[in-house]
C-alpha cells in the first residue's frame, strides 16, 4: 500500500504538533516545577564561577609561592588550593542560595523565615489568646487559607478523679 505525499506531509506536521503542544501544556499549567530548575540554574552558575575563579586565584598565589620559595612549581600547590575550594563548598551554596532565595524568590524566603519568628516569639510568649492570634496570622501569611482557628483539646481530668 502506498501511501499519498499529502498524507505524509499530513502525519509529519501532526507529529511535529506533539511536542509543540507538550510544551505548551507544560509552560501554560505549570506540569514541571520549572521554578525549582531556573533557582538551581541561578544558584548552581553563580557558585561555579564563584569557586572557579577562587581556584584559579588560589592556584596561582600559592604557584607564584612555591616558585618564590623553591625557585620551581609544585603540585602541592594545586592540591592545596583544591582543598582550599572543597572545604567552603556548602556553607558558600547555602549563602549563595540565601541570596538567590532573596532576590528571585522572595515570597519563598518570607514564607520560609515567617515559621522561624514564630518559633522565636514563641520561646518568649506565655499567654495563649496572644499565642493562638500570632499562630492564626502565620498559617494566614504562609499557607493563606480561607478560614483558620486554633482548636484547643479540652484539658483531661487528672488520674483518679471522675469527670462529672
Amino acid at each position: 500500500m502506498r501511501l499519498s505525499t499529502t498524507a505524509i506531509s499530513l502525519m509529519g506536521s501532526t507529529s511535529a504538533g506533539v511536542p509543540i503542544a507538550v510544551g505548551v501544556a507544560v509552560l501554560r499549567y505549570r506540569l514541571y516545577d520549572i521554578d525549582l530548575l531556573i533557582n538551581r540554574a541561578l544558584v548552581y552558575a553563580v557558585l561555579t564561577a564563584t569557586l572557579a575563579l577562587t581556584c584559579l586565584g588560589s592556584v596561582v598565589a600559592l604557584q607564584h609561592g612555591f616558585r618564590a620559595i623553591s625557585g620551581g612549581t609544585s603540585q602541592l600547590a594545586v592540591v592545596a588550593s583544591t582543598l582550599a575550594i572543597a572545604a567552603p563548598f556548602n556553607p558558600l551554596r547555602r549563602r549563595v542560595q540565601g541570596l538567590v532565595d532573596r532576590r528571585f524568590y522572595r515570597r519563598k524566603y518570607d514564607a520560609a523565615k515567617t515559621p522561624e519568628a514564630f518559633s522565636a516569639r514563641l520561646r518568649d510568649e506565655t499567654g495563649l489568646d496572644a499565642l493562638s492570634e500570632d499562630l492564626v496570622g502565620m498559617v494566614s501569611r504562609t499557607v493563606q487559607p480561607t478560614h483558620a482557628s486554633p482548636w484547643l483539646r479540652p484539658e483531661s481530668a487528672p488520674k483518679g478523679e471522675q469527670a462529672d
